[in-house]
């Protein structure tokens, strides 16, 4: 009997920021917005299932989209009341997930502009890939 194997591979072509921040969302949404100029909106939460037999797990996101480019931003809350959704990165409280190009200069504006707040303790770009819960970056 021939067997046919499928392969799948996770799309993690994007870009991966932690942020260490005690805040809520929406106090670091707005801390964001105000200091970077940019437009972080609430959208429908990041929801996974990690287990079939249980329901979803809900994660709050917002999105903040730039025509030039078209640049994708989203920031997740990497805690919710289920748990968290990279449980080996506990002490990161949310991401910020860049979807298509940006430059590394804009990077790195971002990047310095967060590390530059002062309720955030850090933020850093980390490779998704080597995550062991990368899946559940997934949008």
């Amino acid at each position: 009997m021939n067997r046919t194997y499928l392969k799948l591979t996770l799309d993690l072509d994007f870009i991966l920021i932690a942020v260490t921040a005690p805040l809520k969302d929406y106090v670091l949404c707005h801390k964001i917005n105000t200091s970077l100029n940019t437009h972080f909106e609430k959208v429908e939460d990041h929801e996974i299932y990690f287990n079939i037999d249980e329901p979803l797990w809900s994660f709050s996101k917002y999105y903040f989209f730039v025509e030039q480019g078209d640049v994708e931003y989203y920031l997740i809350s990497n805690k919710s009341t289920d748990g968290l959704l990279v449980p080996e990165m506990s002490n990161v409280d949310f991401f910020i997930i860049i979807k298509e190009f940006i430059d590394q200069e804009d990077l790195n504006y971002l990047i310095n502009g967060l590390n530059k707040l002062p309720d955030i303790q850090v933020a850093a770009k980390i490779e998704p890939t080597k995550l062991k819960s990368k899946e559940n970056l997934v949008l």
